[in-house]
């Protein structure tokens, strides 16, 4: 392997890794700290909400910029160095975390936040009750949606780690 490809490859599998670290570590956050602190310091439902609405679109912008860094390097270790080229099982992986990121990003997101702004929009007895609840009944997909992509994201990290370990075994 030459110089040129060791580094290209050195730099693909960094970006990579940081990547899958932005996409795990910033819902982790998200979740584990972010989460309760706001429900736990903000005064009320609607700017608690309001808030979260905003922190999951900037994690949502990360997770499209996490994208192109590990489908980038995905397609160029296939591409330039074929004996660390992705296995079926990180593509499919891989696939179908974007196929879910995008589905909450373009379509689910958009649309509870809608939803929310809705139901906020209304004062108490103005069918804001039932505004919430089609809010509410929305957002348990997405949720579990933001969940499933990250059980994807942390077996990813095995898959690479699993590949990484053969190819030491084998000196490759």
């Amino acid at each position: 392997m030459g110089r040129g490809t060791r580094w290209g490859l050195v730099l693909c599998l960094t970006g990579e890794w940081i990547g899958l670290a932005l996409w795990i570590g910033g819902l982790v956050v998200l979740i584990a700290a972010v989460l309760p602190a706001v429900f736990n310091t903000f005064g009320g439902q609607d700017a608690g909400g309001l808030f979260l609405t905003r922190a999951f679109e900037g994690y949502n912008r990360l997770v499209l910029g996490a994208i192109v860094l590990v489908a980038g390097g995905m397609v160029w270790r296939g591409w330039a160095v074929p004996t660390y080229a992705p296995s079926r099982s990180e593509v499919w992986c891989a696939g179908v975390m974007v196929l879910i990121a995008a589905t909450i990003i373009f379509y689910l997101h958009p649309l509870a936040a809608a939803r929310q702004a809705e139901a906020f929009a209304l004062k108490a007895g103005e069918g804001r009750k039932e505004a919430f609840e089609a809010f509410f009944k929305l957002h348990l997909p997405v949720r579990t949606l933001y969940m499933v992509n990250l059980c994807l994201a942390i077996g990813l990290v095995g898959l690479r780690t699993k590949a990484w370990v053969k190819r030491m075994e084998q000196g490759v």
